[in-house]
């Protein structure tokens, strides 16, 4: 058990030319669409609409007003990346034999998903890699939409929007920082794809983790026991409304994080941990260097991030993109249990960022500020002005261009990413994240 204190470090600083909508506070002590496809997926949205204090409330699946966009459906834009490399991805299928899948007991293992986006060499003839597979796509509308109702069912063609790196293209042999990304409670790893691009351009390697029965929709090389090629989330409601769901979901990530740890180990060491035996980019392995190892996480997977640092030494700094610290409380008006991270803090850089538009700010609060009563640590909290809880994730992206095209309203972007335009949210929360990593894992 790591028992370390936190504190207080200096406070944010906008993005050069900004007007900083950032009010930064210290606070110390004081198979395709295939077998079970359209059928399954509309079950589940039909179960996530009905579900009692779920996640979404039932709403039409295109909005009357919407307009369709010229030529066909709608095709997104991720900003590119602003560092000096070129970028090169690849994607992992891992199996844990050591666990049992939590969610769904007919699967004999722990399977993951990852992307690894890395500084790459001279560039090749691929073309860019798309942010979803096709399969994954045709299954997004369905769940995501319902998931997160400011988003249209119908309009935008999620299968073709582009990344900025090339797949399977020789990575730098320079040992580079490793960052490891979990995303939000029911979000595909797909959906940090932009900060993960700005992290890699700057000399990162890093690796996005989907947490399968918790993601949106996973898709796998192919079927195995118990499951279809495309793995859906299992999912009823917000998990911060079932206790024992909750509990089982962040421990379930945490695991996964330390899996995932232990099979970079394995690459760096000239092993192919993928379960199909695909090869891996030319020099993958040499730009790992382990010593250098961070984390960082949206909503849920901020509360990952956090309680892996916490559990892992492994992991040398972190950050907690507007994630609980604690558990929900067993009975209405109860508090919940506080995970071991705010409990006993952490001796090691932790950075917490939240939105001031983020609607449960008040129930955020207390197991924050139990992390930064810890004395003489070293965590530190900044909050972002005119923003909203999505705006961590490629929505900030997204939301304006659905805005522009009629498929989401002025009041559905900023409830989901908040006011604040992309040419300034997505900046400050890129140079906020990079920086931070920046100065924590600069030195060997």
């Amino acid at each position: 058990m790591v028992r370390g204190t936190t504190g207080r470090e200096g406070p944010m600083e906008p993005t050069e030319g900004e007007q900083a909508p950032v009010a930064a506070r210290e606070e110390g002590p004081g198979r395709g669409v295939g077998r079970r496809s359209v059928a399954k997926s509309a079950a589940l949205t039909a179960a996530l609409l009905l579900a009692g204090g779920g996640i979404a409330q039932a709403r039409p699946a295109r909005r009357p007003d919407a307009k369709p966009a010229a030529g066909g459906d709608l095709t997104l834009r991720l900003p590119a990346p602003t560092g000096p490399h070129r970028i090169g991805n690849t994607t992992l299928h891992l199996v844990d034999r050591s666990r049992r899948d939590p969610w769904q007991p007919e699967i004999p293992v722990r399977e993951l998903m990852v992307t690894i986006l890395y500084p790459a060499g001279a560039a090749g003839d691929a073309p860019p890699a798309p942010q979803m597979t096709r399969e994954a796509a045709a299954r997004f509308p369905l769940i995501d939409a319902v998931m997160h109702p400011e988003l249209p069912g119908t309009g935008v063609n999620w299968a073709a929007t582009l990344t900025h790196a090339q797949r399977g293209a020789a990575a730098q042999t320079v040992r580079r920082p490793v960052l490891l990304y979990t995303p939000g409670g029911g979000d595909p790893r797909t959906l940090g794809t932009g900060l993960a691009e700005e992290l890699a351009g700057h000399g990162c390697v890093v690796v996005t983790i989907d947490h399968p029965g918790d993601a949106s929709e996973v898709d796998f090389p192919e079927a195995a026991t118990g499951r279809d090629k495309v793995r859906e989330t299992v999912f009823r409601g917000d998990p911060r409304m079932n206790p024992q769901q909750f509990r089982t979901a962040i421990d379930t990530r945490v695991a996964d994080v330390r899996y995932v740890l232990d099979q970079l180990e394995l690459t760096a060491a000239g092993r192919n941990p993928d379960a199909s035996g695909r090869p891996l980019p030319a020099g993958l392995g040499r730009a790992l260097d382990l010593r250098r190892i961070g984390v960082y996480g949206h909503s849920a997977g901020g509360t990952t991030a956090a309680q892996a640092l916490y559990e892992d030494r492994r992991l040398r700094a972190a950050v907690n993109l507007e994630g609980y610290l604690d558990h929900p409380p067993e009975r209405p008006g109860g508090e919940g249990e506080l995970f071991p991270v705010a409990r006993y803090g952490v001796d090691r850089p932790m950075l917490m960022l939240q939105t001031d538009g983020f609607p449960h700010r008040a129930e955020l609060e207390r197991s924050w500020a139990a992390v930064l009563a810890h004395p003489h640590g070293r965590t530190r909290r900044g909050q972002f002005g005119a923003t909203a809880h999505g705006v961590f994730t490629d929505y900030a992206a997204f939301a304006p261009q659905l805005q522009a095209a009629g498929l989401m309203t002025a009041e559905e972007r900023i409830k989901l990413v908040g006011a604040s335009g992309p040419d300034r949210s997505i900046p400050l929360v890129r140079r906020a994240v990079r920086s931070f990593f920046a100065r924590q894992l600069s030195a060997p």
